[in-house]
């Protein structure tokens, strides 16, 4: 416990210094306004893909309906502020909250099946939430919620990010995550040893959920509008992307793929019709040469670069 506190505080510190170090860049323009966005949108696709990871990787379900619980957060936050005049950090929680509720009352029947069915059955869930939104007119309707403040910055999306990270991080580590993995291991040997496989796949599915409604929430507050059209199937597929390529049980992968796919889509921004055939590409290779990904259920640790390190000074020696 003493080692894993002191290695929390170590990647706080580390935390920081590479927040000092981009706002700094920030405030000297040094970071013009594309990265900046781009920036972001690496923080914001990090708490999406951390969360799906949670539950397609740790808890081994296959949820491909992220979008409409991003949906939600961004619909509900931009009612809390816009409409009801209310601060952004309460439109935040109202986000997180409506949407993890969303993922325990879909999330209790829908977790019950396994496989290709859940899969299905999150894919129109997702669409059945963003099919209401567009027919809401109190919420813009097909036009989308427009003239929604631009709360959003550098610093939200960053702390965010890291408390994201670290919650997920500390729930895994905890006795209940270790359930979570039992579950995905084996469903009926874990059900077999008393764990109750339905209560923690809806906790994981409600966690994932919940986390989903913040990057939601901070994504309408940057880009003062919510649009059906932002939180499409494809959306979704673009989250799944990055659990995928980073590995699944692994949140060291999937920040690394956050990051490696936001910026092909920003290298890319001058090509769009070419990003989701480079993306299938790279998931077909992926699947052919590496189908654990880029770091399967591994965790990035000092411990990895001692044991390159202290392999090389011995092959030298």
């Amino acid at each position: 416990m003493r080692d894993l506190t002191k290695r929390d505080l170590l990647s706080l510190a580390a935390c920081l210094v590479i927040y000092a170090a981009v706002q700094g860049l920030i405030t000297l323009d040094v970071i013009g306004p594309f990265w900046q966005l781009n920036i972001v949108l690496i923080c914001i696709n990090i708490i999406l893909a951390v969360s799906l990871n949670l539950i397609n990787g740790f808890t081994g379900q296959f949820s491909i309906g992220h979008a409409g619980f991003m949906a939600v957060g961004a619909y509900l936050s931009a009612v809390m502020t816009v409409k009801l005049q209310l601060p952004f950090p309460v439109a935040i929680a109202a986000g997180a909250v409506a949407a993890g509720v969303l993922g325990f009352i879909i999330g209790l029947p829908t977790l019950r099946l396994k496989g290709d069915y859940l899969a299905i059955a999150t894919l129109g869930l997702g669409e059945i939430i963003r099919i209401t939104i567009l027919n809401i007119p109190y919420v813009g309707g097909a036009s989308g919620f427009m003239g929604i403040p631009r709360y959003t910055n550098f610093t939200w999306v960053f702390l965010l990010m890291v408390f994201t990270v670290f919650v997920i991080k500390n729930f895994i580590n905890s006795s209940h995550g270790r359930a979570c993995i039992s579950v995905r291991e084996n469903e009926i040997a874990a059900e077999a040893m008393g764990v109750d496989t339905t209560k923690y796949k809806v906790l994981a599915f409600t966690l994932g959920a919940a986390f989903a409604g913040v990057a939601g929430a901070l994504f309408s507050h940057y880009f003062y509008i919510a649009h059906p059209a932002s939180f499409t199937f494809m959306r979704s597929f673009d989250i799944l992307t990055m659990v995928v390529l980073g590995g699944l049980g692994s949140i060291s992968g999937s920040i690394t793929g956050a990051i490696l796919l936001t910026f092909i889509s920003a290298a890319l921004a001058s090509y769009p019709e070419w990003r989701m055939v480079i993306y299938s590409i790279a998931l077909i290779v992926l699947m052919l040469y590496r189908p654990q990904g880029l770091f399967g259920n591994k965790e990035l640790s000092l411990k990895m670069f001692s044991r390159v390190t202290g392999g090389g000074q011995r092959g030298a020696a």
